[in-house]
């Protein structure tokens, strides 16, 4: 994995709408447009807006009883996600299908906060959320669920697909109430200005629109022009 990003620019990823990021992405021209995101997660508390962290990855089953004694292997993972880097963000898919139970609620997001993880990312269900919103901890998921049902850890720091995106362990993920996209880490500290510019392409567009200057002929000369 490539170094580190600041908190100053985290924070600068932070502030720009998952899309955006997306829109930045592209002009690098280093995976098809048809990759790198995910599709089906729900976003459960979009009022937190958007979260940025390095993926810290698991699965984990909810219909069927666990083999033998779990702690283990809970001990290793909590050792994994406290060396993994920060802020970490917990992508998982629960390998039943359809999932029946929730790993997720609120004593498992006050675990992994105090991890240092500022969200999960599930291609599974949740729950509790009303205490998680209030922890200001950030859950997506493919749905949500009364009970944890048999949920329990089945593995971690293995790649996994969420939501129809691969992820490894420490990749660069960005995500909203849109849903998640992994930000290549030898273009990362490049992203925020190629958001920006993305932003000065559009900008013209959307005021012409709104304008009563409006013309169709006006709208051709500002897709004619090129951006980054």
């Amino acid at each position: 994995m490539s170094e580190i990003l600041s908190t100053q620019d985290l924070e600068a990823l932070r502030r720009i709408p998952t899309p955006t990021i997306s829109n930045a992405i592209e002009k690098f021209n280093l995976r098809g447009r048809d990759a790198g995101f995910t599709a089906n997660i729900r976003c459960m508390f979009p009022e937190l807006g958007a979260v940025v962290g390095y993926a810290g990855t698991a699965t984990v089953r909810s219909a069927t009883p666990p083999q033998g004694d779990t702690l283990p292997l809970r001990r290793r993972y909590w050792d994994y996600l406290q060396n993994s880097p920060k802020p970490t963000l917990v992508l998982m898919r629960d390998l039943d299908d359809p999932p029946l139970g929730a790993f997720w609620g609120e004593v498992n997001a006050n675990i992994h906060r105090a991890l240092g993880c500022v969200g999960a990312i599930v291609q599974g269900t949740v729950r509790d959320l009303d205490e998680v919103r209030a922890l200001g901890f950030h859950f997506f998921a493919s749905s949500v669920s009364v009970s944890h049902a048999y949920a329990h850890l089945d593995d971690f720091g293995k790649t996994v697909q969420v939501g129809g995106l691969t992820i490894h362990s420490g990749d660069l993920i960005h995500a909203d109430e849109h849903g998640a996209i992994v930000i290549p880490h030898q273009v990362a500290r490049e992203v925020a200005a190629a958001a920006a510019e993305v932003e000065k392409y559009e900008h013209p567009i959307i005021s012409l629109c709104k304008s009563p200057e409006f013309s169709i002929d006006k709208l051709e000369q500002l897709f004619k022009r090129e951006v980054i």
